[in-house]
């Protein structure tokens, strides 16, 4: 079957431009699943551990579950979580991230992420560091994750009344 020259022209200029936007805004998209907005933070002086986050999303019908994070970058990369305990914020190693089917988990701070642990070598901002995401159902994603300062990606503290500011 032969697709028409004036059909296929704009498909084609829609697509490098879809795919130019997809490069810019820093989502990637691999067999159903959207990596929107990844990154690594950059580590300070003498810090050992990091972090990734990133919105996953899951445009498939069924649900998936990421098991497992590897990268040269860090002795061991794990999934973790933060949870109250009474007072206190304790983070914890979990098994897997489930991803709704047709639906998003954000991998941010204070909730679900990827923590690398024992860098073997500065995050240094401007870097991209390799990943590489398996699901339990056998795939595996790759990813190239830009590294961004420490408190990027956060989102800004609300002001109190009783704030002092520093100059």
């Amino acid at each position: 079957m032969r697709i028409p020259t004036l059909v296929f022209r704009p498909l084609l200029l829609s697509s490098l431009v879809l795919g130019s936007s997809l490069i810019s805004s820093s989502v990637f998209a691999h067999d159903g699943m959207t990596y929107d907005n990844p990154y690594a933070r950059a580590t300070p002086p003498n810090a050992v551990n990091s972090a990734i986050f990133m919105t996953i999303e899951n445009h498939m019908a069924a649900d998936r579950t990421l098991v497992s994070v590897s990268t040269d970058v860090a002795e061991k990369a794990e999934l973790h979580t933060v949870e109250k305990q009474g007072e206190l914020m304790k983070m914890r190693q979990v098994d897997g991230i489930t991803l709704p089917a047709n639906g998003e988990m954000e991998l941010k701070p204070g909730s679900f992420h990827i923590m690398l642990l024992n860098v073997k070598k500065p995050l240094v901002e401007g870097d991209n560091i390799n990943i590489t995401l398996a699901y339990a159902n056998g795939e595996n994603e790759t990813l190239s994750v830009p590294v961004k300062k420490v408190m990027a990606g956060m989102k800004p503290m609300k002001k109190s009344d009783n704030d002092h500011e520093h100059h």
